[in-house]
């Protein structure tokens, strides 16, 4: 199976474009604790549809030095349930990667994926003020591959991101078949009776 892979940027605070309301109702609240078992569960529970499996192996150290380095986890609740999550990694010449972002199956198709973004990126391009030590940002960039939602790449294009790659190949640790699921026959794919 061929996976295609979109690189997408940002290089103006300006870029970003706003989105339209959500029909649900959202806050959005930085994840300010470290915790490897929140940040775990929010990637198999958002990731777990859609082949999001390398860092299922990881341990509890791996993801705690993962959040160690000035990443932050900005979680969408709506009623007080976590609708969703965008994870910002800083990296070098004053460079932000959105390297996770997504919605609970629950939460997709209520508009709320267009917010979640426009919130994430935005505090992107203000992670300075959070981190002293940090430069301001210059660019914002993430990717997202053909095993990603359906609607991930418009999304990202309609919050003003302008693709600068795409690259074809067989996936890595990703494949096309069976999900791994938050948890088996979890899911937006499971069948009749299966929820």
């Amino acid at each position: 199976m061929d996976v295609t892979t979109w690189y997408l940027e940002q290089t103006s605070r300006s870029d970003l474009l706003p989105a339209g309301p959500p029909a649900i109702e959202a806050d959005i609240v930085r994840a300010e604790i470290v915790s490897p078992e929140f940040s775990r569960f929010l990637y198999t529970a958002v990731g777990g549809d859609w082949q999001w499996t390398d860092r299922l192996r990881w341990t509890w150290r791996e993801w705690k030095d993962l959040l160690d380095g000035d990443v932050e986890t900005w979680v969408a609740y709506h009623r007080g349930t976590p609708a969703g999550y965008v994870e910002l990694t800083p990296g070098q010449d004053a460079e932000v990667e959105i390297s996770s972002f997504g919605l609970m199956s629950w939460a997709t198709g209520r508009g709320l994926g267009g917010r979640l973004l426009e919130s994430g990126t935005a505090r992107a391009w203000d992670l300075a003020d959070r981190h002293e030590d940090r430069e301001a940002t210059r660019r914002v960039w993430l990717h997202t591959c053909s095993l990603d939602g359906p609607h991930a790449l418009a999304n990202y294009r309609a919050r003003g991101f302008r693709l600068y790659d795409t690259r074809h190949g067989a996936p890595g640790d990703e494949d096309e078949g069976t999900t791994p699921g938050p948890w088996p026959g979890a899911g937006p794919r499971a069948g009749p009776g299966e929820r």
